[in-house]
């Protein structure tokens, strides 16, 4: 069953938040909706390559925030992670490349823009915070969903 952010917003608008335009899916996806994995970045992305590398993802889109400065954190290795590890998709507030080779990766991969080089020098990230950008609060366990029409979070599963 196809679920649509149009719908789910005109029935659950009290509880339904919307990210802000300028977000575009790069990926193969068309759509995604899963619980909630939150991490942010320090412009290296080596334990984002960490999660979707070792962790199962069913059932799961990765929230990411990066500080904004110009490098890419997704690219092609990182979506054939996501992938394998059966993430249904990953939503950056930041920048990806690759995406001649991504858009045939059927993960759905919401970004600001892109970027051809990324951040060499390894930085930490941290994990399970509550990220805030685009008008939405994503919390980890929460629930988004993505389509076409942009991205909603609600605080539970509703459809």
């Amino acid at each position: 069953m196809t679920i649509f952010t149009a719908d789910i917003c005109d029935e659950h608008s009290e509880i339904a938040q919307v990210l802000a335009a300028g977000y575009k899916n790069y990926g193969g996806a068309e759509n995604c909706q899963g619980e909630i994995t939150t991490i942010k970045l320090d412009k290296n992305n080596s334990d984002l390559i960490k999660l979707l590398r070792d962790e199962d993802g069913t059932g799961k889109v990765v929230v990411v925030d990066v500080d904004q400065e110009y490098f890419a954190v997704v690219g092609e290795n990182l979506m054939k992670f996501a992938l394998k590890n059966n993430y249904a998709g990953i939503v950056i507030n930041g920048y990806i490349r690759d995406t001649f080779q991504i858009k045939d990766i059927p993960v759905a991969l919401y970004a600001l823009d892109t970027c051809p080089r990324k951040y060499i020098p390894v930085t930490s990230g941290e994990r399970e915070l509550t990220l805030s950008f685009g008008g939405v609060e994503f919390t980890q366990g929460a629930y988004l969903y993505a389509d076409t029409d942009g991205v909603i979070v609600t605080p539970e599963k509703i459809a």
